[in-house]
């Protein structure tokens, strides 16, 4: 997805920014910003995995923040788990990085995103975060609001159409 410098890729109705996002080595990450978070592209028969966040009243990839001692990887994976109850076939792909503006204090953030494929779903308990998943092909809406810069990553890691 090409992009100049002043063009982001796209902007929420909160003020938060998905400025770019670059395929790269998982064992370098970018050193300009922090990397406190990571997220998951899930995709099943060409569907990615949606949870609904019970705080931010919004449909998101799952994931989230790095924790001590945690590498993105491990917080992708974990955070996978706690949110959806879902498991990939294989180990996760490491995509790229995005990196974010987030709103309201500015601050300049990169998420190490990753996707993995699943064939059958499991079975999905509400919890403190989660109140639903779907498995959306990126076109119907989803019941309620979408962030858009999930959307614009999922589609960033949407595999080749078999």
């Amino acid at each position: 997805m090409a992009r100049s410098e002043d063009q982001p890729l796209v902007t929420d109705d909160r003020g938060n920014t998905l400025l770019f996002f670059t395929r790269g080595d998982e064992a370098a990450p970018p050193t300009d910003a922090p990397l406190p978070a990571a997220l998951v592209a899930l995709w099943r028969a060409d569907r990615v995995l949606m949870v609904f966040d019970r705080y931010r009243q919004s449909w998101e990839l799952p994931g989230g923040r790095v924790e001590r001692g945690e590498s993105p990887r491990q917080a992708a994976v974990r955070e996978l788990w706690e949110e959806s109850g879902q498991e990939p076939d294989e180990p996760l792909r490491f995509v790229g990085y995005a990196r974010c503006v987030l709103a309201p204090d500015q601050r300049a953030e990169y998420l190490a995103v990753f996707a993995g494929h699943c064939g059958e779903a499991r079975a999905f308990r509400a919890n403190e975060e989660t109140t639903a998943i779907d498995w959306w092909d990126l076109l119907e809406a989803l019941p309620g609001r979408t962030q858009p810069l999930d959307a614009c990553l999922a589609e960033l890691t949407r595999p080749p159409r078999r």
